[in-house]
């Protein structure tokens, strides 16, 4: 069975889908769902039209595949409803992580999207990364995430997996620099 068919009716791992999106109280005020970790993280990584390139690596997996992961999408492009698997490792070691687009935009002065983990993802929460020009003219990226443990190997790991998701979020703004 190919890796994306076998996500393509899977169901979100968690309740409380779309609070990544840049438009709600939770990600204007970091509120996250109770049991979840929160992780923001935001970083200057240009000026003027860096937002239209930026947003074309964001948009098309090339941010996650710059960062070492091997996505696999649905479409070339974010957008609702596009499936993703991010894979990692090798052999036995290899993860796959599901994910589906949950909100994508593409305005004059940010753009981004927000992906929720799918049954069979290590961990379980929603991840949004958002793009915004400031009326400076300063390119400005955004992570917010809000996940808790999805698998047992996640559960008996401690810190490893918050420590990771981190080191990419920076992964991440080094990328769209």
């Amino acid at each position: 069975m190919d890796l994306l068919q076998r996500y393509h009716d899977a169901a979100f791992s968690y309740p409380d889908v779309g609070l990544t999106h840049p438009d709600t109280e939770e990600f204007r005020t970091g509120v996250v769902p109770p049991g979840y970790r929160r992780l923001r993280h935001r970083r200057l990584i240009g000026r003027g039209e860096s937002l239209e390139r930026a947003a074309g690596t964001l948009l098309t997996w090339r941010a996650h595949a710059a960062c070492g992961l091997r996505p696999v999408a649905s479409a070339p492009r974010a957008a609702e409803g596009v499936t993703v698997v991010s894979r990692m490792g090798l052999g036995p070691l290899r993860i796959a992580a599901p994910c589906r687009v949950v909100w994508a935009l593409e305005e004059e002065d940010r753009a981004g999207f927000g992906y929720g983990t799918l049954s069979g993802h290590p961990e379980s929460g929603e991840e949004g990364f958002l793009l915004e020009r400031d009326s400076g003219g300063r390119v400005w990226f955004t992570v917010h995430a809000y996940s808790r443990p999805g698998r047992w190997y996640t559960r008996i790991a401690g810190p490893a997996p918050v420590l990771l998701q981190h080191a990419f979020a920076r992964l991440y703004a080094r990328a769209l620099r």
